[in-house]
């Protein structure tokens, strides 16, 4: 019989929360943006920010561990997916020249390739925070939400729509995997 870890959070304020509302750094500010974009721009960097506090504190093993077989997901598998789909964005909103070569090779690569090594690690980070600032800086240059982009003419609005998705389903996964990792659970 396997030993099951304990579930735990490091919150005392409400124990079932991932952090204390005082240690959190998702919320700074009480207060909402104002505005459309504020408000996407505000959602994406808090789905963003709960998959970075998922991950923070564990070592190369724990971050590459697969702990739902058969499935390749893994925390650092995740980091390296998000940094792909990120740069498949900035592609889609191109439409000049060649589409931007994948980070990490032929499909499924970026969860085969998440390996427990810290050098892979590293990279993992890296990549995603060059990744989410280029397509950051490109989707930048379109003040109107409603405009339409690339080739296949999508609405700015419904690509940062879009993002927050993609993001919010990983920090559910992230959740699983981060409590069959060590157990510590929360938001």
């Amino acid at each position: 019989m396997s030993e099951r870890t304990e579930r735990w959070s490091r919150a005392t304020v409400y124990p079932d929360m991932w952090a204390d509302p005082g240690d959190d750094p998702r919320h700074r500010d009480e207060s909402s943006p104002d505005g459309e974009l504020a408000t996407l721009l505000d959602f994406l960097t808090g789905y963003r920010l709960t998959l970075r506090m998922k991950c923070e504190g564990l070592d190369p093993e724990q971050l590459a561990r697969r702990s739902v077989p058969p499935s390749t997901m893994s925390l650092l598998g995740l980091l390296r997916h998000l940094a792909e789909v990120e740069r498949d964005w900035r592609n889609w909103i191109t439409t000049d020249g060649d589409p931007l070569p994948k980070l990490y090779g032929a499909r499924d690569s970026d969860f085969l390739g998440a390996v427990p090594e810290q050098a892979v690690v590293d990279a993992a980070y890296a990549d995603l925070e060059r990744e989410q600032a280029a397509a950051d800086a490109a989707l930048a240059a379109y003040a109107d939400l409603g405009e339409r982009v690339g080739k296949d003419a999508i609405a700015v609005r419904e690509l940062m729509v879009h993002r927050i998705v993609e993001y919010a389903r990983h920090c559910g996964h992230a959740d699983l995997l981060r409590e069959c990792v060590d157990g510590r659970v929360g938001q």
